[in-house]
Protein backbone atom coordinates (compact mmCIF):
# COMPACT_ATOMS: atom_id res chain seq x y z
CA UNK A 1 0.00 0.00 0.00
CA UNK A 2 1.22 3.52 -0.70
CA UNK A 3 2.53 5.38 2.35
CA UNK A 4 0.43 8.46 1.59
CA UNK A 5 -2.75 6.55 2.48
CA UNK A 6 -1.63 6.58 6.12
CA UNK A 7 -0.54 10.06 7.15
CA UNK A 8 2.15 10.29 9.81
CA UNK A 9 0.95 10.71 13.37
CA UNK A 10 1.43 14.24 14.69
CA UNK A 11 4.54 14.84 16.78
CA UNK A 12 4.17 16.07 20.38
CA UNK A 13 5.05 19.66 19.44
CA UNK A 14 2.46 19.60 16.65
CA UNK A 15 -0.19 18.46 19.11
CA UNK A 16 0.72 21.35 21.43
CA UNK A 17 0.50 23.72 18.46
CA UNK A 18 -2.98 22.43 17.67
CA UNK A 19 -4.20 23.15 21.20
CA UNK A 20 -2.57 26.59 21.14
CA UNK A 21 -4.18 27.45 17.79
CA UNK A 22 -7.61 26.36 19.03
CA UNK A 23 -7.27 28.52 22.15
CA UNK A 24 -6.05 31.55 20.23
CA UNK A 25 -8.91 31.27 17.75
CA UNK A 26 -11.28 31.54 20.73
CA UNK A 27 -9.48 34.81 21.57
CA UNK A 28 -10.05 36.06 17.98
CA UNK A 29 -6.46 35.41 16.84
CA UNK A 30 -5.74 33.66 13.56
CA UNK A 31 -2.69 31.44 13.33
CA UNK A 32 -0.23 29.82 10.97
CA UNK A 33 2.25 27.11 11.80
CA UNK A 34 5.89 26.72 10.76
CA UNK A 35 6.28 30.20 9.31
CA UNK A 36 9.79 31.23 8.23
CA UNK A 37 10.25 34.92 9.11
CA UNK A 38 13.90 34.94 8.00
CA UNK A 39 16.39 32.39 6.66
CA UNK A 40 17.37 29.95 9.40
CA UNK A 41 14.29 30.62 11.54
CA UNK A 42 10.98 28.74 11.64
CA UNK A 43 8.42 29.60 14.30
CA UNK A 44 6.07 26.89 15.52
CA UNK A 45 3.03 29.18 15.68
CA UNK A 46 2.58 32.78 14.63
CA UNK A 47 -0.67 34.46 15.63
CA UNK A 48 -2.27 37.68 14.43
CA UNK A 49 -4.79 39.36 16.69
CA UNK A 50 -7.84 41.43 15.79
CA UNK A 51 -5.85 44.67 16.11
CA UNK A 52 -2.91 43.40 14.06
CA UNK A 53 -0.80 42.33 17.02
CA UNK A 54 1.73 39.58 16.25
CA UNK A 55 2.56 36.82 18.70
CA UNK A 56 5.12 34.03 18.29
CA UNK A 57 4.62 30.79 20.20
CA UNK A 58 7.32 28.13 20.46
CA UNK A 59 6.03 24.69 21.44
CA UNK A 60 8.32 22.61 23.64
CA UNK A 61 7.35 19.02 24.37
CA UNK A 62 10.21 18.13 26.73
CA UNK A 63 13.23 19.40 28.63
CA UNK A 64 15.49 18.06 25.86
CA UNK A 65 13.44 19.85 23.20
CA UNK A 66 13.84 23.13 25.09
CA UNK A 67 17.56 22.60 25.77
CA UNK A 68 18.26 22.01 22.08
CA UNK A 69 16.59 25.29 21.01
CA UNK A 70 19.35 27.77 20.22
CA UNK A 71 17.35 30.10 17.97
CA UNK A 72 14.48 31.33 20.13
CA UNK A 73 15.97 34.78 20.80
CA UNK A 74 16.05 35.37 17.04
CA UNK A 75 12.25 35.22 17.04
CA UNK A 76 11.86 38.17 19.40
CA UNK A 77 12.40 40.72 16.63
CA UNK A 78 9.49 39.24 14.66
CA UNK A 79 6.68 39.66 17.19
CA UNK A 80 5.00 41.95 19.70
CA UNK A 81 4.84 39.18 22.31
CA UNK A 82 6.75 35.90 22.65
CA UNK A 83 5.40 32.76 24.36
CA UNK A 84 6.46 29.24 25.20
CA UNK A 85 3.77 26.56 24.95
CA UNK A 86 4.36 23.52 27.14
CA UNK A 87 2.42 20.68 28.72
CA UNK A 88 1.27 20.93 32.34
CA UNK A 89 4.10 18.74 33.65
CA UNK A 90 6.90 20.71 31.92
CA UNK A 91 9.51 22.17 34.34
CA UNK A 92 8.59 25.84 33.79
CA UNK A 93 11.49 27.09 35.91
CA UNK A 94 13.64 26.42 32.80
CA UNK A 95 11.81 29.09 30.79
CA UNK A 96 13.42 32.54 30.60
CA UNK A 97 11.84 35.35 32.61
CA UNK A 98 10.06 38.01 30.61
CA UNK A 99 8.65 35.49 28.14
CA UNK A 100 5.04 34.37 28.03
CA UNK A 101 3.78 30.98 29.08
CA UNK A 102 0.96 28.93 27.62
CA UNK A 103 0.07 25.55 29.09
CA UNK A 104 -1.43 23.39 26.39
CA UNK A 105 -2.39 19.94 25.25
CA UNK A 106 -3.67 18.68 21.92
CA UNK A 107 -7.15 20.09 22.50
CA UNK A 108 -6.86 23.45 24.21
CA UNK A 109 -4.54 25.80 26.06
CA UNK A 110 -4.43 28.51 28.70
CA UNK A 111 -2.31 31.62 28.83
CA UNK A 112 -0.64 31.47 32.24
CA UNK A 113 1.83 34.35 31.92
CA UNK A 114 1.49 37.31 29.56
CA UNK A 115 4.84 38.78 28.49
CA UNK A 116 5.52 42.48 28.18
CA UNK A 117 4.69 43.89 24.79
CA UNK A 118 7.56 44.98 22.54
CA UNK A 119 5.78 46.58 19.57
CA UNK A 120 7.23 45.91 16.16
CA UNK A 121 8.44 48.85 14.13
CA UNK A 122 5.92 49.74 11.37
CA UNK A 123 8.19 48.56 8.54
CA UNK A 124 8.87 45.22 10.30
CA UNK A 125 5.14 44.79 11.05
CA UNK A 126 4.36 45.32 7.36
CA UNK A 127 6.93 42.70 6.40
CA UNK A 128 5.63 40.19 8.96
CA UNK A 129 2.02 40.68 7.88
CA UNK A 130 2.95 40.06 4.22
CA UNK A 131 4.83 36.89 5.17
CA UNK A 132 1.89 35.77 7.31
CA UNK A 133 -0.61 36.35 4.49
CA UNK A 134 1.51 34.60 1.85
CA UNK A 135 2.17 31.65 4.16
CA UNK A 136 -1.52 31.28 4.94
CA UNK A 137 -2.46 31.53 1.26
CA UNK A 138 0.12 28.92 0.23
CA UNK A 139 -1.11 26.56 2.94
CA UNK A 140 -4.68 27.06 1.73
CA UNK A 141 -3.66 26.29 -1.86
CA UNK A 142 -1.91 23.11 -0.69
CA UNK A 143 -4.98 22.03 1.30
CA UNK A 144 -7.31 22.60 -1.65
CA UNK A 145 -4.99 21.02 -4.21
CA UNK A 146 -2.56 18.56 -2.58
CA UNK A 147 -0.98 17.69 -5.95
CA UNK A 148 -0.03 21.33 -6.57
CA UNK A 149 3.70 21.99 -6.56
CA UNK A 150 4.53 25.59 -5.75
CA UNK A 151 7.84 26.86 -7.08
CA UNK A 152 9.28 29.99 -5.58
CA UNK A 153 11.23 31.85 -8.21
Amino acid sequence: MPDDLFPALPKPGQLLARGVCRHLLDRDFVTVEELVPAPGLRVDVMAMGPKGEIWVIECKSSRADFASDRKWQGYLEWCDRYFWAVEADFPIDLLPEGTGLIVADAYDAEIVRMPEEARLAPSRRSSVLRKFARHAALRWHAARDPALIVSRA
